[in-house]
């Protein structure tokens, strides 16, 4: 397709059992062009209108190419149109490329500290330049690392340096996969993060559906296709090789010493860290790196029958492959003026052992990419602030996160069991004693009480209010079976590491690359990669002058 020759149609709007011919006749309406004027038509973005339940439609941004006169002739009828343009250009260009021979005399290899999804892009991009980065995560690769999570889930076998947070891939390997975010991506960086996906073989379909997700299983091949081709272009990854000071010098990074004792120098170190790197973030703060408490948020899970959800949002046209397992969003703001929200919602998913500390209970949510299990989850999460809730020192955060997943592993009565109540006894504030309808997928299992008993009581009262209001939003919300699952505190990352705008370093540590959810400039598989490719492109601008 030349894309000279080629209009972005938006908000194309057809009825959801539409077939390829109502598509291409709605396109040719929309243009005032004939049909032999179009030699291709491509789905640049699908999303759906659910309001009206028998009636959803299909909404698509498409890439349609024409005949060089019928597009100057479209686009002269439609001078103001926002719904008719020019597609633009959304192919990845890169700021710089190495030298030939790359390191030269004199020049360091930049480090990345983590490989999660910004490490793993951060990585890719640089080593895509010719920039030969060095790579150091302290879990272990997706495989063995998989195994080390199962080890928790099935036999109460916790790994504190492999698990659900460390490793390979980083947390959103055992999550939905989300692949959308609502950041600001002028420069088209998100296309280049679903490009390498499907390049390392996710589906196609990433591209172009307004939520993509991936799942488990899928991010497990992507990951080691994706670090192959990184070695192949001379990056080097090391997996087991935890960072346990950073070396600086006169207000400038000077390289990394590891927990065997070897030191590699560099002046280009990317923190892709992560949000649970607790000891990490008490080294940088040691070491006078500059580090601001962040508003996170703390809360249960909640899971339904995924049928309840998929009736509630689709009425009759729940069960259709093209819709697939239903989702929500949903807000609350609070009489004590706190704000519930679901965060992490996981259609046809299960809910996950998460702590990577002894002695603690974390929950998170994931599905596979069939999205096909009984249950739907999500978090239901209450904003906290560090001013309001948790003042004191920098980190005091994650004290509170840990003072939090103590009380759930103690009242889960030990061993990783996390504790649970039925959301009708949770409303009415009774400890449960047994299931209902709906079995919770929590592995290694449930303890029944009294959830009150875990979180601070705004916290508790926030929820019990906003509960009944989302019932008014999605029927079945408030069912007396759902069940509730605690605790929910890795939402976000506690602290931020500052940097400057300009040039991405941390504003006391020059070339220091603060970057990712762990220093509180993502939120999810997307727009953390999308901070990679930022930061990597940052560092090579530096590193290259």
């Amino acid at each position: 397709m030349s894309e000279t020759r080629t209009l972005r149609l938006n908000d194309l709007k057809l009825p959801l059992d539409h077939s390829e011919a109502d598509l291409r006749r709605a396109v040719v309406a929309a243009l005032g062009v004939s049909d032999a004027e179009i030699s291709d038509i491509s789905v640049f973005k699908r999303s759906y209108d659910a309001r009206k339940k028998t009636a959803i439609l299909l909404i698509y941004s498409l890439d349609v190419s024409l005949s060089e006169a019928a597009r100057a002739r479209v686009l002269a009828a439609h001078p103001e149109s926002t719904k008719i343009l020019p597609s633009p250009d959304t192919t990845y260009k890169f700021v710089a490329h190495a030298p030939e021979g790359f390191p030269l005399a004199g020049q360091q290899r930049p480090v990345i500290i983590g490989f999660g999804p910004c490490g793993i892009l951060a990585a890719l991009i640089l080593a895509q330049m010719g920039l030969k980065p060095i790579v150091l995560e302290r879990g272990q690769n997706v495989r063995i690392r998989t195994q080390d999570t199962w080890g928790l889930w099935r036999k109460q076998t916790l790994n504190t340096e492999s698990n659900v947070q460390f490793g390979e891939g980083g947390a959103g390997t055992f999550s939905d996969g989300k692949l959308w975010s609502q950041i600001q991506d002028k420069h088209h960086y998100g296309r280049k993060v679903l490009t390498e996906f499907v390049k390392a073989g996710a589906p196609e379909e990433i591209q172009y559906v307004s939520k993509p997700h991936i799942g488990t299983f899928k991010l497990v091949g992507m990951v080691e296709k994706i670090r192959a081709e990184i070695i192949a272009l001379g990056g080097e990854i090391r997996f087991g090789s935890r960072v346990e000071k950073l070396l600086r010098e006169d207000g400038r990074v000077t390289g990394v010493r590891l927990v065997s004792g070897e030191i590699l120098h560099s002046r280009h170190v990317v923190l892709a860290i992560g949000h649970s790197a607790r000891d990490t973030f008490q080294m940088l703060l040691d070491e006078g790196v500059y580090i601001e408490p962040k508003p996170f948020s703390i809360g249960f899970r909640i899971e339904h029958p995924q049928s309840v959800i998929d009736k509630a949002r689709f009425g009759p046209n729940a069960g259709n492959p093209i819709l697939g397992a239903a989702d929500y969003k949903l807000v609350h703001h609070g009489k004590n003026q706190r704000s519930v929200y679901s965060f992490c919602m996981c259609p046809g998913g299960t809910v996950v052992a998460a702590t990577s500390e002894p002695g603690r209970v974390v929950t998170n949510g994931m599905s596979q990419y069939s999205r096909n299990e009984r249950n739907a989850n999500a978090a239901i999460v209450v904003g906290i602030d560090p001013a309001r809730d948790y003042p004191g020192h920098v980190l005091a955060g994650i004290d509170l996160q840990r003072e939090l997943e103590s009380r759930a592993y103690e009242l889960g009565g030990g061993d990783y069991i996390a504790p649970a109540q039925l959301v009708g006894d949770f409303l009415r504030n009774v400890p449960s004693s047994q299931l209902g309808s709906v079995e919770p997928s929590y592995k290694p299992g449930v303890r029944l009480c009294n959830l009150a008993d875990v979180l601070p009581a705004f916290a508790i009262d926030a929820i019990r209010e906003a509960i009944p209001e989302f019932n008014k939003q999605i029927a079945g919300f408030a069912m007396n079976d759902a069940i509730l699952t605690g605790v929910e505190t890795r939402t976000s990352s506690p602290i931020s590491i500052k940097r400057n705008t300009d040039n991405l370093q941390s504003v006391n540590t020059a070339g220091l690359y603060p970057a990712g959810e762990g220093a509180g400039y993502a939120g999810g598989i997307l727009s953390a990669a999308v901070d990679g490719i930022k930061v990597a492109e940052a560092v090579a601008k530096d590193l290259l002058g």
